[in-house]
Formats: C-alpha cells, sequence, structure tokens
C-alpha cells in the first residue's frame, strides 16, 4: 500500500477530512471480506477422482474457511495502522491496516488488513519510541458498535508522542464496559503480553498472573497464534484449552471463534477425564479422601497394580506343531518377560508382543532341528491356541476401571500395590465405605476417574496433542496435572494460574512442582503483576490478604489512571438488593457474588425486587442478562464491571481453613473492572479490617 496521509492534525477539518478517509478504509474493506466469503461460497468441493475421503476432506476445509470469514458488523476489522518508512528501517515506504484476520483486496492485489499476528504487525505491539522497527507512525482507533470514531497516532521517531496507558484511546478500550461472555484483547496487548503470546510452539511457559493481568486473555490469543503460525502442524496434532469449570468455558467461549480460530478444543479436567473413560462421575470425596487420592503417589500405586498382573511361568511352553511338540523353557520365558517389561512399552504392547516373542523361541528351535520356517509360520505359532493360553495366563489383560475398583475395594490388593507407598491409615481412607457391585454401579468421584485415566494410560498411550492451555492451574491436584500432562506429552504447554488463587485442598504452592507433574520440568515461569483490568483502589484492597495467603508473590498494581470505586457497607440483604439496583444504573455487567449458602436467599430476594438474572452454574450460560448471581466457588476466572460482594466472613467461614477462605475472598474482590461494593451486616475478616480504617 503507498503511505497515507499525515499524522493527526489539530486542525477540526483535516482531522475529519482523515476520519472520512479512514472510514471508508472500513468500508472498502468490509466489502473485500464479503467478496472474499462468496467466493469462497462458490467453490465445490469435489476430490481428486471424486474420492470420498477427499471430498468430505475439501468439505471441512471450506467449511472452515467459511466460518473464519464471518463478519460481525459491531466488531472493527481493524484496529490499528503501522506506516513503514524505509529510511528507519522498513522494506517499503508502506501503510498496514492491522486487523484480526487478512483481509486482501483484488487477487494478487495488496492487502487492505494484515493479521494481527503476522510478522508485519509486530511493531504495533513491540515498537516504542527511540525503537520504532522501522516504523515512523502508529495510529489506534477508536469504535463505537463498529463505527470508527477516532484517531491517536504516536510519532515513534521522537520519545515524546502517546505510549502505553497514555493512549486515551487504549485506556478506554480497556476499561470499556462488558456485556455478554469474555471478548478478545487483540487491540490493548500490551509489550509483555505479546511476548508471551508469541514464543514457539516449543516453549512450554508457566504465567503467574494477578488478578486482571490478562493472564487467561494471553492465554487464548497464544492459541490463536500458535494455530495462525504452525496451521499445518497443529492442524494434524491440535490444540486444547482446559478451564475450571463450564461457566468458565462458556465464558472464553466466543475469544478464539472471534479471531477467526474454530478448532481449538475445550474441556474440563472432568470433561477430558470422563470422555477418555467414559466413567460418570456420581459421588463427591472426603477431603482426606480426595487428598490422597490426587497425590501423585498414588500414579506409582496404580503402576504396581497394572503391572503386578504379570505372573511368572511355572510350567514350560508345548506348542504341538505336525508331528512334533516344541517346547520353550520356563527360563527362557522369564527372560522374554524381564525384557518386555524393562523396554518402557505400554502394558497392552506388551501383552501383544508376548505371543510373538514366544512363537520366536519356537521357531530358533525348528531351525535348530533343519527346518526352514519363515514370518507366516511365526505369526500362525503366535496366533495358535497353546500359545495365546500360555501367554494370557502370564500377562492378562487388564481393564483400568475395573482395576481401580478392585484397588478401592480389596483392601489385600490395595496393601500388596502401595506398600511403603501409602499408611496403613492413608490406605483405609481411600477404600469405599460401600463398595460397589460392578464398574457401571460405582459412584465414581472426580479424584477416582482421574485415576482410572492414569491406569489406562499405564494399558495404552495416551494420544497426545500439539499443544494444551490450562487455565487456573493453580487448583489441580498433582494427579489430575498428570492427566492433562499426558494430553502433551510430545508437545508444549502453557500453565495459567495464580498462586494467590488456589482454592482447593489440594492446590499447589509451587509452579516447579507443577511444571514437573504436567511432564515439563523446567518451563520458564513468568509473572505478570501489571493489573489492567481491576481499577486501583480495587486491587490495593484486596492485596491487604496477600501476607497471609501468598506472601512469596510480588503485589500487583493498577496502571490505570481511575482507580475505581470501592465502597464498604454496613448492611443485610436488602442493602445487598439496593446496590445491586445502584449498580444497573450504571452502564456495564453486574456480578452479585455470594457465599454459595447464601445463594438461595438472595435468589429470592433478586425476584421479589424484579431484578432480571442469570444464576452461574444452573442456567445456560449465554450471558445474556446484566446481572449474574455468581456462587463464591464459580466466581474464578470471570469478571464484571460492576460487582456486589456478600458477606466476606461468611465466605471466608465456609472454607476448610482461614488460608483458603482468604484466597477465596481474594478472588471474588479481583473480579471487579470498574466498581466493587461490600456489603456485610458481620465484622470484616481481620486481614482486611486495616484496609477498611
Amino acid at each position: 500500500m503507498p503511505a497515507s496521509e499525515p499524522a493527526l492534525s489539530t486542525n477540526p477539518r483535516e482531522t475529519e477530512t482523515t476520519l472520512d478517509h479512514e472510514r471508508q478504509h472500513l468500508a472498502d474493506s468490509r466489502a473485500a471480506l464479503q467478496r472474499m466469503r462468496e467466493h469462497t461460497a462458490g467453490l465445490t468441493a469435489v476430490g481428486s477422482g471424486a474420492n470420498h475421503v477427499s471430498t468430505e476432506h475439501l468439505k471441512q476445509v471450506l467449511y472452515r474457511r467459511m466460518k473464519a470469514l464471518e463478519d460481525d458488523p459491531t466488531v472493527p476489522l481493524f484496529f490499528g495502522r503501522l506506516d513503514y518508512d524505509t529510511t528507519l528501517g522498513g522494506e517499503l515506504d508502506e501503510t498496514l491496516y492491522i486487523g484480526r484476520r487478512h483481509v486482501t483486496g483484488e487477487i494478487g492485489g495488496e492487502p487492505m488488513v494484515i493479521d494481527w499476528r503476522a510478522q508485519m504487525s509486530l511493531p504495533f505491539y513491540q515498537a516504542r519510541p527511540g525503537e520504532p522497527m522501522g516504523v515512523r507512525m502508529r495510529r489506534r482507533f477508536g469504535f463505537s458498535h463498529g463505527q470508527l470514531t477516532a484517531y491517536e497516532d504516536e510519532d515513534l521517531t521522537s520519545v515524546g508522542g502517546v505510549s502505553g496507558l497514555e493512549s486515551e484511546i487504549l485506556e478506554s478500550e480497556i476499561e470499556r464496559p462488558r456485556t455478554g461472555p469474555m471478548r478478545d484483547i487483540v487491540a490493548t496487548i500490551q509489550p509483555e503480553q505479546d511476548r508471551i503470546v508469541r514464543a514457539e510452539l516449543a516453549d512450554s511457559l508457566c504465567i503467574q498472573g494477578a488478578p486482571g493481568t490478562g493472564k487467561t486473555a494471553v492465554g487464548l490469543h497464544r492459541a490463536a497464534y500458535l494455530l495462525y503460525a504452525y496451521r499445518d502442524q497443529l492442524a494434524r496434532s491440535g490444540v486444547l484449552v482446559v478451564g475450571p469449570n463450564d461457566s468458565f468455558l462458556s465464558y472464553i467461549g466466543d475469544v478464539l471463534p472471534a479471531l477467526g480460530e474454530i478448532d481449538a478444543k475445550q474441556a474440563t479436567v472432568s470433561s477430558l477425564v470422563t470422555d477418555a473413560t467414559r466413567a460418570a462421575i456420581r459421588g463427591l470425596d472426603p477431603v482426606p479422601a480426595a487428598l490422597i487420592k490426587g497425590d501423585a503417589r498414588m500414579a506409582e500405586v496404580l503402576r504396581r497394580a497394572v503391572w503386578g498382573g504379570v505372573s511368572r511361568p511355572s510350567e514350560t511352553l508345548v506348542v504341538p506343531r505336525g508331528a512334533y511338540q516344541w517346547r520353550v523353557a520356563t527360563y527362557l520365558v522369564e527372560e522374554i518377560l524381564d525384557e518386555l517389561r524393562t523396554r518402557g512399552v505400554r502394558y497392552e504392547a506388551g501383552r501383544t508382543m508376548l505371543p510373538q516373542r514366544l512363537a520366536h523361541q519356537v521357531l530358533l528351535r525348528m531351525e535348530a532341528s533343519g527346518d526352514s520356517p519363515d514370518d507366516r509360520v511365526q505369526n500362525a505359532v503366535a496366533r495358535s491356541r497353546p500359545v495365546k493360553t500360555y501367554a494370557d495366563a502370564l500377562w492378562p489383560k487388564v481393564d483400568p476401571a475395573k482395576l481401580v475398583l478392585r484397588l478401592l475395594t480389596d483392601a489385600e490388593f490395595l496393601a500388596a500395590s502401595a506398600e511403603g507407598i501409602l499408611s496403613p491409615e492413608e490406605q483405609q481412607l481411600i477404600l469405599m465405605r460401600k463398595p460397589a457391585r460392578s464398574v457401571g454401579s460405582a459412584r465414581w468421584s472426580l479424584a477416582d476417574v482421574v485415576l482410572i485415566d492414569e491406569a489406562a494410560d499405564l494399558i495404552n498411550r495416551t494420544p497426545s496433542l500439539g499443544h494444551v492451555i490450562v487455565d487456573e492451574a493453580q487448583d489441580l491436584s498433582p494427579m489430575q496435572l498428570r492427566a492433562v500432562g499426558r494430553r502433551a506429552s510430545t508437545g508444549s504447554v502453557t500453565v495459567l494460574g495464580d498462586l494467590a488463587q488456589a482454592t482447593t485442598p489440594w492446590a499447589t504452592s509451587s509452579w516447579a512442582e507443577s511444571m514437573t507433574h504436567l511432564g515439563h520440568p523446567g518451563a520458564a515461569v513468568e509473572e505478570l503483576v501489571a493489573g489492567f483490568r481491576v481499577p486501583g483502589a480495587v486491587i490495593d484492597f484486596a492485596a491487604r490478604l496477600l501476607p497471609r495467603i501468598a506472601p512469596q508473590l510480588t503485589p500487583p498494581h493498577s496502571v490505570r489512571r481511575n482507580r475505581g470505586a470501592l465502597d464498604l457497607r454496613g448492611g443485610t440483604t436488602a442493602d445487598l438488593i439496593t446496590a445491586t439496583t445502584e449498580a444497573l444504573g450504571r452502564e456495564g455487567t453486574v456480578g452479585v457474588i455470594v457465599p454459595d449458602a447464601a445463594v438461595a436467599t438472595v435468589r429470592k430476594a433478586l425476584e421479589k425486587a424484579g431484578i432480571r438474572y442469570d444464576l452461574l452454574g444452573e442456567d445456560a450460560q449465554i450471558f445474556d442478562a446484566r446481572v449474574d448471581l455468581v456462587p463464591a466457588s464459580l466466581a474464578k476466572g470471570l469478571e464484571f464491571d460492576h460487582v456486589v460482594l456478600s458477606e466476606p466472613a461468611d465466605l471466608v467461614a465456609g472454607e476448610p481453613d482461614e488460608v483458603t477462605g482468604l484466597r477465596r475472598l481474594y478472588v471474588c474482590l479481583t473480579r471487579a473492572v470498574t466498581s466493587l461494593v461490600v456489603v456485610h451486616s458481620a465484622p470484616l475478616p481481620a486481614a482486611l479490617h486495616d484496609a477498611a480504617a
């Protein structure tokens, strides 16, 4: 593209002329995108030689292409512009518009919009005054409901230009009230975030991110970047996003499609293991039992239980063939068993190899007698009834669910498998109080199904994906981390979380430990502490809890000039409803966060007041109501423009211990983007009392 008009003028008429020029480019770009979509719609999916498989593959390719080219008129096609200059190192004097997807004008012509993930877009995120990266001027655009309304220029050749959050457009976009589910942050990615997003596919990363630092958005944009930069590789191996619960997945579900990516899969740990094992979760473990079942030591218990089924031969293998009987001595069979067990193969792979190994010994004896058998004879011997029966007796078939059921109901079997690993008291804690008669009638807990998944992997290797992104990872047990990690055994991972927000009894206290359980020890740990979403008044108030809940972490800080609003009110449920009504008088979403035990009471109060709301965890998560009633246990990972928080002391008391309760409170306090109202009839927890004073 030829270079466009000069930077922003203070002349109103010139400013309006510039806006008209940019609006025309936006209209032309939308028209070009429509032509691209029409062209794709006109293509016919017919494979080479009308091959059915090829045809179906082409249909899928065209479907994905059509989805990627969908246009939402409320979302701008571009949000920025770069003016490259050859005197600063640019290859050409040209202007590039940066947007969510690549838009081409005419076939073979210049692009009208460059994908934000392209290398040419990098200066939009990384360039700065004094380090222009070949760019003379960076322009940001302001939009309202898809209409271009403003622009702001930054002269990268000087040190006095608008930069970072000095940009009013950038700050306005970050603070813009939200409606509905989470949206992308592609127009506001900061340099430290962008470096994480664009890290190599082979790099496994761990992001320790304080509330409001955008760690979840960074993880999702990393997924979008990797799918763009390594499309062929990841088209074969796949990308998976693992979230803490279904409400969270619904909340983030529109981000990747908005960036033109529909191929990444999303799951919770629960859905991941239940889909893999076909075991339904119908039970709940007491905390002591869940802690032991989630302990990494259970991996060795299961390994012993699986491989303990392989027995030593007590008699010689005899294979009748023709007029002869061929014998394989027990010592040779033991050597075969030892060789297979030390090869590092999965249980079922070794079981499959055993008949062939036994048959090979038979062939050696045939050859020694002067016969000349070939591979067909060996295969026939391996499939013969004597060999199969002998092999099955030594190396029996194992069903993972049946094995775990036996482990949790047969005290002697558990004792043999857990000797020297679990104490007798620990073994008693995990034994089922009411043993199930069959796998189908067992009331499996999540921890049980994770054990089944581990056993299944010992038997047959779990297929690996190219990249796995796991959010809120601090809450996963070691065994849950292993379940996620084996889905990336030959790929890489991006781990997102905050140790200060760890609220499960089995939560990690060390990212190094978590990365080891995931199978990626030594991964780099990046810490994000600059808060873009949570206002200063709120994050400073919540950070008073850090000395109690995570003293090792760097306290977060807000980089926003607007410190937001914090209001601490003494009051009852009626005052909570009043605060909710007041919040509805302002623009944006409202989250009413309450202790889980108070949900029913607050629900009735909202209905009595005629306030329309969605209840997280119960209603279909479409996020179409302005008010969400949020049980404290489901608040993690969400954000609302305005938060009304009820009874912090009750919230803390509802957890197993004070530290976990204070961490839960920290999560709930930091869900606010603009304002936070805390309504309490009981005194605030002591850790917050000083802040209130």
